[in-house]
């Protein structure tokens, strides 16, 4: 059989990958979906993270590893060890930096920014007794690589003790 002119023969010797999918997709896709499995990329559920200032203690569950975009829930619960005349959650701006927050429940009876922060104020608690606060909020899209603050606790204008929580933020 003679070809055309200006077609050659095709050769009848072909390499595995040449009639299918490239092996170092399927290696990167598993890797990614392996990774996802570890928890790597966001969507775990993180473990409570607990403070004890002495006069009050702190529980805060909230991711510590999300994706960008992604709407999030973060549970706070001021645990009073000692009679506190008004229990303040304050929360440094530089945490809630490119992040909307959709609602607080219950709501405090008072906000203010002083200090710093943004205060809180959800009235008298005696001890033993405890506030529990649920933030819905959102992750913005210029928010990359994470962020970082401080949740703290005051009694009034006295301030009790304050936690570090750093916020991993994926694409």
């Amino acid at each position: 059989m003679q070809a055309l002119e200006g077609l050659e023969p095709k050769s009848s010797h072909q390499r595995l990958w040449d009639r299918h999918a490239s092996p170092i997709s399927i290696l990167l896709l598993g890797g990614l979906l392996f990774a996802a499995g570890l928890g790597l990329t966001g969507g775990q559920p993180s473990p409570p993270i607990m403070a004890d200032f002495g006069d009050a203690r702190l529980v805060v569950k909230t991711p510590t590893t999300i994706r960008n975009g992604e709407f999030f829930e973060t549970d706070l619960t001021l645990i009073a060890e000692a009679r506190m005349a008004d229990a303040v959650i304050a929360v440094s701006p530089a945490l809630w930096h490119d992040m909307t927050v959709n609602t607080m429940i219950p709501a405090p009876a008072e906000e203010s920014f002083e200090d710093g922060y943004f205060h809180f104020s959800y009235g008298r608690l005696d001890v033993g007794e405890s506030v529990h606060v649920k933030i819905d909020g959102q992750i913005n899209p210029p928010l990359f690589a994470g962020t970082k603050g401080d949740i703290a606790v005051f009694d009034g204008g006295r301030r009790i003790g304050a936690m570090p929580l750093r916020i991993k933020v994926l694409p």
